[in-house]
């Protein structure tokens, strides 16, 4: 019999409360279960809990119901009434993406000098929350709170909340939003039949996108079950900085003056909308308009 020895998270920093599941210190080695446990969704549209930084991770994903690829199933030994297709559920653009640079250096949760962390899925409100208190090799302070949700009155819809605030010295602040599809998935372990099946190549075929005033939408479809996913990204800003934004296909960077005062927040607020057509012609104004409110049939 295998035996695998059993990991047990720190009682301080996975306290038990009546509403939340809390994580009070950065763990890698339960990276797995934590994206599981923190992940928020609406039965339509799910997104693991990931961090906004876009890692580290063991499978960044972003799931809509319905949305796969068909694959064939290959027997050693085929029989009459075996299935001769599969379908597996695939892993949609991942808009999520929120990398932060304070005096060019970059913050990632591996390296980062952590002065408090907290983080919590509230069950009463249905958000994903997260506050960090980073102190820079240069010792400049931090505070980095999020905010995530999945609405469950627009099913097509979620929204990142990214507020940072600097306490204690003067830098430069650059926030890049980015999306980026068909993210290779890490498998540890190939031979496990409950892991869905992985592609060889890129499955989501890019179609159409844009990218204008902070809205960047992308547009792709699967090549067999000919389905059409189009993803649509909108950014609000709330800071008294200079905030010039470089847009691009797959990314909006928000760059803040080179000698900002201590205390200057800057307040990136992200609604993202995933739409998916079976067997039709794309129509990227469908994600576009949910963001606006009016939605296109």
């Amino acid at each position: 019999m295998i035996h695998h020895e059993r990991l047990r998270p720190p009682s301080h920093d996975y306290p038990a409360d009546e509403w939340n599941i809390i994580e009070k210190g950065f763990h890698p080695e339960f990276l797995a279960q934590l994206e599981a446990m923190l992940a928020v969704g609406n039965g339509y549209l799910g997104i693991r809990g990931c961090p906004e930084e876009g890692g580290p991770n063991a499978e960044n994903g972003t799931f809509i119901n319905g949305f796969y690829e068909s694959r064939p199933i290959i027997y050693g030994e085929e029989a009459y009434g075996f299935p001769k297709t599969g379908q597996t559920i695939l892993n949609v653009t991942n808009s999520k993406i929120i990398k932060l640079f304070v005096d060019d250096e970059p913050f990632w949760l591996p390296n980062a000098n952590f002065l408090s962390y907290d983080r919590r899925l509230n069950m009463q409100s249905g958000t994903l929350d997260r506050e960090i208190l980073w102190e820079t090799p240069a010792g400049k302070q931090v505070l980095i709170a999020s905010r995530r949700l999945v609405s469950f009155v627009h099913r097509h819809v979620a929204a990142i909340s990214y507020r940072v605030t600097l306490l204690n010295a003067e830098a430069p602040v650059v926030i890049s939003s980015e999306m980026v599809a068909n993210e290779p998935i890490a498998r540890t372990n190939g031979d496990d039949p409950r892991l869905a099946r992985v592609f060889a190549g890129p499955v989501l075929h890019h179609r159409a996108s844009y990218a204008k005033d902070g809205r960047i939408v992308l547009c792709h479809a699967t090549e067999k079950s000919r389905i059409t996913l189009t993803c649509a990204t909108d950014h609000v800003l709330e800071t008294t900085c200079t905030t010039p934004i470089r847009p691009s296909t797959q990314k909006t960077s928000v760059k803040s003056p080179s000698r900002s005062k201590p205390d200057p927040a800057v307040r990136s607020t992200s609604p993202s909308t995933w739409s998916i057509i079976r067997h039709r012609r794309p129509r990227l104004k469908n994600s576009a308009a949910v963001l606006s409110g009016q939605w296109i049939a």
